[in-house]
């Protein structure tokens, strides 16, 4: 199953108001604005964490702000690892040999930080160049604290409501080939 996306940013605190009274694990700086991605499965609500990752947030809102996500869908997933998508191949089914290698025409540079990633945590999708990644990214959907990849070498930057997609509740196939 391949989740279609659609990106949307929310200005407010609204989106986070329910969750007000719930105590934060990790201490963080958030900002009020939130993206929310809609999929066929149900919508996922990212809150940055702007002390994390300045830089890749702001490059994730432009994109997402241009309609860049929108048709786009999780070309990866990994059962209780993680989905991945933000590739632009992946609006064309004709193009499904190449999903996971598109973006936006260009990189970012690197902002890596101490956040963990926990089950929910949204970060960029790299090569082996730390400064390669443009547009995709992938959220976890169990802890990855043991695996020296993605411990201190991934730009984790938010963190997404507890969603089935996030919970890792669903049965969900490889997609990576």
């Amino acid at each position: 199953m391949k989740l279609p996306i659609l990106m949307l940013l929310l200005v407010g605190a609204a989106a986070f108001a329910a969750d007000e009274t719930k105590e934060e694990k990790t201490p963080m700086n958030s900002s009020n604005e939130v993206a929310v991605i809609k999929t066929n499965e149900g919508d996922m609500v990212v809150q940055f964490w702007t002390d994390a990752a300045p830089n890749t947030i702001e490059n994730f809102k432009k994109l997402a702000r241009q309609g860049f996500y929108d048709g786009t869908i999780f070309h990866r997933i990994v059962k209780e690892f993680m989905i991945q998508g933000g590739d632009p191949n992946s609006k064309d089914p004709a193009k499904e040999n190449s999903y996971g290698q598109g973006g936006p025409g260009y990189n970012i540079k690197a902002e890596f930080n101490d956040h963990s990633h926990d089950r929910g945590v949204i970060s960029m999708a790299r090569g082996s160049d730390p400064d390669s990644a443009g547009s995709q990214f992938f959220i976890c959907l169990a802890p990855v604290h043991e695996n020296r990849w993605y411990s201190g070498h991934q730009k984790q930057y938010g963190r997404t409501e507890q969603t089935d997609q996030t919970r890792g509740d669903r049965e969900h196939q490889n997609r990576a080939g």
